[in-house]
């Protein structure tokens, strides 16, 4: 067993030898041999020119070499940047530092700017009392850094309306009214497919409440998708006096607010009818909340509402928002009919009560001419000042209506005019700018005539030969 375990091995420990003398170079020092191991016969000699050189040698080398101890200890390999940055590199991590000192500099400076204390023009812009407005520095800036933020979840404008009108052209009140699910809303079925129906009454709505209100549309669509419907329920612009859109609105916490303090107008004398409740978040005292019209062609939701709302128009109260407060949460076509009845009972009992103190106690031109006593009470009950200001609305809404009918034709026309005035110049104004940029001078200029009742035409000059 002995001798098959060195035959075994032999041939093993021959070969590694041969390979460490092929990859190193050659000694003059007899390879050592092990003393258990028997002796083997020098190698033949040969060419010296058959034995691979070290530095002409293919195939890597098997040794390991020791490194020389303490040589480089603690070295990586790595070349350390402490002092071997450039010039350029340290002036522009100093300016980098510079830079970021100054802007923090300035944050901390405009911090304590904007703390500091409201001006009369900062309250002007506010419309808020110098007692209502944040009164410590920290509100202040607080404020005032919010709305620096805030820029873009504002309304377009500070004033979503142009100014009042002088008396006795602007009216008492202004009616904000929403659009979708109240005045229309959207259809579908086989034959058309999807259309925008009208509410049952909005056309007696508009007309009859317009002598009473300054009608104003506030919508959360998009003027592009509102404004041909609102041309359909107004067609002559007699009596929705202003259009806010989208634009108009603000955005608080990702839902959109119909922020009244933006509408330049005295928010004692302001109604808002809407049907989503989150749309006035930020005044709910102005608002009215009606359910949703869902397409009935039944309705008299809407219709029901004029009663109400034409009584505040007549009666004139200083401040709306106690009125609408008494009502909120409370069916108020049904709730105001009760009160209007209960006003019509005591109106007669206090018509009768005089009529029969005048007829006991005064003197009565019928008892001289032989009428009996009861004729005070035969005679017919005077309508309450309601009833007598309703009748006056009344006959106003035919005749205005009578009106348009008779004149409808000349404001089919005058609308026509407009269209293409508006198309004219829309033409023009585009090859106008289209000639400037190729370098083409106008032969000469458009001439504005002026249409029919204010109405303004464009026409373009005539050639000589005509």
């Amino acid at each position: 067993m002995y001798t098959s375990m060195l035959l075994r091995g032999a041939p093993r420990r021959a070969f590694a030898p041969t390979l460490r003398y092929m990859a190193s170079s050659p000694s003059s020092q007899p390879p050592p041999t092990s003393p258990n191991s028997k002796s083997k016969p020098p190698l033949p000699p040969g060419p010296t020119s058959t034995l691979p050189s070290a530095s002409t040698s293919v195939l890597p080398s098997l040794d390991f070499q020791p490194a020389e101890p303490g040589a480089d200890e603690g070295r990586t390999g790595a070349k350390s940047s402490k002092d071997s940055l450039s010039s350029i590199e340290r002036k522009r991590r100093f300016m980098g530092r510079l830079t970021a000192g100054m802007i923090l500099i300035g944050f901390g400076v405009q911090a304590a700017y904007m703390g500091r204390d409201w001006s009369e023009e900062e309250m002007q812009t506010r419309k808020v009392k110098i007692e209502d407005a944040p009164s410590t520095r920290w509100t202040r800036t607080k404020t005032r850094f919010v709305e620096i933020f805030d820029y873009f979840n504002k309304p377009i404008w500070t004033e979503l309306l142009p100014p009042p009108l002088p008396a006795p052209h602007q009216k008492p009140y202004t009616l904000l009214l929403s659009m979708d699910d109240l005045l229309i809303t959207s259809t579908w079925d086989r034959q058309h497919g999807w259309r925008t129906a009208k509410r049952p009454g909005v056309d007696y709505f508009l007309a009859y409440l317009s002598q009473f209100y300054e009608v104003v549309i506030f919508t959360t669509q998009h003027h592009y998708t509102a404004l041909p419907i609102i041309e359909k329920l107004d067609p002559y612009n007699f009596f929705i006096n202003y259009k806010l859109f989208r634009e108009a609105t603000r955005s608080v916490n990702g839902k959109i607010v119909k922020d009244l303090s933006y509408l330049n107008r005295d928010l004692s004398k302001v109604i808002l009818l809407d049907t989503h409740e989150e749309h006035v978040s930020s005044h709910p005292e102005n608002a009215i909340i009606l359910p949703k019209w869902i397409g009935d062609h039944r309705d008299r939701g809407l219709v029901a509402m004029i009663p109400f709302l034409e009584s505040i128009g007549i009666y004139k109260p200083q401040d709306v928002r106690p009125i609408l407060e008494a009502y909120h949460g409370k069916d108020i076509p049904i709730e105001y009919a009760k009160k209007e009845v209960e006003a019509k009972q005591k109106h007669i009992d206090e018509w009768k009560g005089r009529a029969t103190g005048l007829s006991s106690g005064g003197f009565r031109l019928s008892a001289l001419l032989g009428g009996g006593s009861d004729g005070a009470s035969s005679s017919p009950i005077p309508p309450t000042y309601l009833e007598q200001k309703r009748k006056e609305a009344q006959a106003l809404y035919r005749e205005e209506q009578a009106y348009i009918e008779k004149n409808k034709g000349e404001f089919e026309r005058l609308l026509e005019l407009d269209r293409e005035a508006m198309a004219k110049e829309m033409s023009g104004s585009l090859w106008t700018m289209i000639d400037s940029m190729a370098g083409n001078k106008p032969e000469g200029g458009a001439t504005t005539v002026a249409a029919p009742t204010g109405y303004t035409a464009t026409e373009q000059p005539k050639a000589a030969s005509a």
